[in-house]
């Protein structure tokens, strides 16, 4: 049974007290409905009336909503709950993980490219602010994923890098500054994503690292977070064979199976070498990393008999719960564990105080998307936008020079005139035009009409002006790109719109050539062509007016990038 007195909860006997007559008085149901963090959708009483009366949910994460939405949503659920819920958000790049209106900060890579701590401070502090104003006390984050593949697109910008040194220090300073604000931290994805290309979303991901290099990468930063007091940790729907068969010698590779079912890896691993006494909840169970392992009857009991103490999200809530209590009358799930995982999960909301403190007042959202965390913002873009290299030596640009800028942008999904224009295009052509540029582009890029009433195609390759007539229009090229992807590809690629589309860089011989993601940190692979390229991190407005200050030399470049950014190629960084 765990000790509540030791490390990461230190509560006092008065805590204590609350922790064991509050689960003393819990009837089954209520100890069930205590293992599962509920995603909520629905905000109206009914819905919100049965997660805590019903189903006595232990937890809840949200998605959508407004600001004043989920802040009454959350304070429902702390007002009528017999026992205090923990509320979470994923706040891995700022205030934006928790509400839209919040504050986007810095993304990880962001900040690991930031040559200064103080970045990934602002962005724990703003998220901190920003969460708690909302009623939120726990945070899925910092991830601390080591970022080993550059083909692994599933954590590339919400990593801190490739570096465990630099990635522990990051997560560290982030945890140091959620505990100011009385939030708790989940570090995620035990046992580590970014070693491999797969999404767990769509498949059971693999961290296929050997025990020693696991140990001097993830195992480094886990053990650092654990000896710095993390209360909470989430397991990834990601096996680690080298350690499940270490501990079990004998395991054939058909037995192998993700951390949240893998008893050798919660217990041997994380509970007994790294000695994390802290609350375990898995990611996301409606996964297909977790999904394609087992049925759900068997997911609900096992992950909990794994060692798992809190389950991330429902399929079916009263189906769900009958699994769990039909694994206790079966003995899957022990009385003694059962009693464990209740002891962390109050343990936490104990040392949270979430059983004392009165629910944020309502005048408190003003700090949402305030003034002074968007200054934050900017300061963040300064310190992190990255010239990645610039082997023409084209920079700072002269705007006389190269006035005439041809804009492409290159998206995710196909452009569709029906679906409007991408606020992130719009305020890039008014930042150029803002610092002199005349901005050529697809008339869809813009939001009012343009005098042309032909813009170029850039759907096709084979109608293109002449080389001679093109060059003497153009000036310079801006191949920019805000390409992302979530739970559809298991990585993402640098995709054009159609085949042969103009888009595609044939003018960089023509013209000279500026590339520039907005996401990942991986496009060189796909255009090594590019001669000068830049990440810059975000599509917000704080780091597109940094991008174009930069580029016009009004301010350095701060950011440092890591080896990733040359994806084991030659020819990426000519």
């Amino acid at each position: 049974m765990v000790n509540l007195k030791e490390r990461p909860f230190y509560l006092n006997d008065k805590q204590i007290e609350w922790v064991e007559n509050t689960i003393k008085a819990m009837t089954e149901e209520e100890k069930i409905g205590q293992l599962f963090v509920n995603l909520t959708l629905q905000r109206d009483e009914k819905s919100l009336e049965q997660l805590v009366d019903e189903y006595h949910i232990g937890g809840a994460r949200w998605q959508g909503g407004s600001l004043e939405e989920i802040y009454e949503q959350n304070r429902y659920f702390q007002e009528h709950s017999k026992v205090p819920l923990l509320i979470a958000a994923n706040c891995e790049a700022g205030g934006n993980g928790a509400v839209k209106e919040g504050t986007m900060i810095a993304t990880g890579a962001a900040c690991g490219a930031s040559r200064t701590l103080d970045t990934v401070r602002s962005m724990a502090q703003v998220s901190a602010k920003e969460a708690r104003a909302i009623g939120c006390n726990w945070v899925f984050a910092p991830v601390s994923d080591v970022l080993c593949n550059w083909r692994n697109t599933i954590v590339n910008t919400r990593a801190f890098g490739d570096d465990p040194v630099h990635v522990a220090e990051c997560s560290l300073a982030y945890m140091e500054e959620m505990k100011k604000y009385g939030i708790a931290c989940a570090t995620k994805h035990f046992p580590g994503d970014g070693s491999e290309e797969r999404d767990q979303h769509l498949v059971m991901g693999c961290n296929d690292l050997s025990v020693e290099e696991w140990d001097k990468s993830y195992g480094y930063v886990y053990q650092k977070l654990i000896d710095a007091g993390l209360p909470s940790i989430m397991v990834g729907h990601i096996c680690q064979p080298a350690y499940s068969k270490y501990f079990c010698p004998g395991m054939e590779d058909k037995d192998i199976k993700p951390a949240t079912l893998a008893p050798e890896l919660l217990q041997n691993l994380l509970r007994e070498k790294l000695g994390f006494n802290g609350l375990i909840i898995t990611d996301a169970t409606h996964m297909a990393g977790l999904t394609s392992a087992a049925s759900r009857k068997d997911q609900m009991a096992d992950a909990i008999a794994a060692g798992c103490d809190m389950i991330l999200f429902f399929n079916d809530p009263k189906e769900d719960i009958e699994y769990v209590r039909e694994g206790l009358r079966k003995g899957v799930i022990t009385k003694e564990r059962l009693q464990d995982a209740l002891y962390r999960i109050l343990g936490m909301k104990a040392m949270l105080g979430l059983h004392e403190v009165t629910f944020p007042e309502k005048q408190g959202l003003e700090v949402v998307g305030c003034e002074e965390h968007h200054a934050l913002a900017a300061k963040a873009a300064d310190e992190s936008i990255t010239l990645v290299k610039d082997t023409q030596k084209i920079l700072p640009i002269d705007v006389e020079k190269y006035k005439r800028v041809r804009l492409y942008f290159i998206e995710s999904a196909p452009v569709s005139y029906s679906l409007g224009v991408d606020p992130a295009k719009k305020k890039l052509i008014q930042e150029l035009e803002a610092a002199g540029f005349i901005v050529d582009a697809p008339k869809d890029y813009y939001e009012y009409e343009m005098e042309d009433p032909n813009p170029f195609n850039k759907f096709k390759m084979m109608e293109h002006e002449g080389r001679e007539e093109f060059k003497k229009k153009v000036d310079l090229v801006l191949f920019v790109v805000n390409m992302k992807g979530y739970a559809k590809d298991n990585n993402v690629r640098l995709s054009y719109s159609v085949g042969h589309s103009g888009e595609i860089p044939w003018y960089v011989r023509e013209v000279p050539t500026i590339g520039i993601s907005l996401s990942y940190t991986n496009h060189l692979y796909d255009a090594p062509m590019m001669k000068t390229f830049i990440n810059a991190y975000s599509d917000t407005s704080e780091y597109l007016h940094a991008v174009v200050e930069k580029l016009t030399g009004k301010s350095e470049f701060k950011g440092k990038a890591n080896d990733i950014v040359w994806c084991g190629r030659w020819d990426t960084k000519c």
